[in-house]
């Protein structure tokens, strides 16, 4: 007697149960690479429209931020405050985006005691322990001013190595050249995390 006489079987031959094996595989494939394909497209639409990753180009923002950091930027939702540490980029300054860290908002008032090396904001020094060394440079630029509406005053950490607003060339920085504002470092990955924001705000 034929034990597989009553087994189903295709017209080549296979055993039925294979094919059916072979179906749900074949679905289960279509289903995770349909679903990477939807994960990945999120995480494209991300980086496009909230998060950024951005280089540090040089020693502008020692000791805080060194050349060839990465980050991860965003401006979702994003209010400029003191001490945010930003990503610029306006073409008629530079082509390249640059990183600098925001001293005063619009309606404050910015100036610098070259001598003591002091920068002041409405009248209250500034404690600053993020800075390489005191502020020793103007740049040219004249204090004290006023920050003008929807703009900001921005310099680096590393203070007399840094070109930003006290370069009349780039000046006072409208919002709509900030790109964002400091998230998260990735790289190098010895010092992968968020950046130490130990400050005071003036007047608080």
């Amino acid at each position: 007697m034929d034990l597989n006489e009553d087994r189903p079987q295709d017209d080549n031959g296979s055993d039925g149960l294979n094919d059916e094996g072979t179906r749900r595989f074949k679905e289960e494939m279509f289903d995770w690479t349909q679903n990477i394909a939807i994960i990945l497209t999120i995480v494209v639409l991300l980086f496009v429209f909230v998060f950024r990753i951005i280089g540090v180009d040089g020693t502008s923002m020692e000791p805080t931020l060194h050349d060839k950091d990465w980050m991860i930027t965003t401006n979702l939702f994003y209010k400029p405050d003191y001490g945010d540490i930003v990503v610029l980029k306006k073409k008629s300054f530079m082509e390249k985006p640059i990183v600098k860290r925001i001293i005063a908002t619009e309606g404050q008032v910015i100036d610098i005691d070259i001598e003591k090396g002091i920068v002041y904001v409405d009248g209250v020094a500034l404690d600053e322990p993020y800075i390489a060394e005191k502020t020793a440079q103007k740049y040219g630029f004249k204090f004290p001013a006023k920050v003008p509406k929807d703009c900001v005053f921005v310099m680096g950490d590393n203070r007399n190595r840094s070109r930003d607003s006290r370069d009349t060339s780039l000046g006072m920085v409208n919002k709509k050249y900030i790109l964002g504002r400091l998230l998260f470092r990735i790289y190098p990955f010895d010092k992968i995390g968020t950046i130490k924001q130990d400050y005071k705000i003036p007047g608080k």
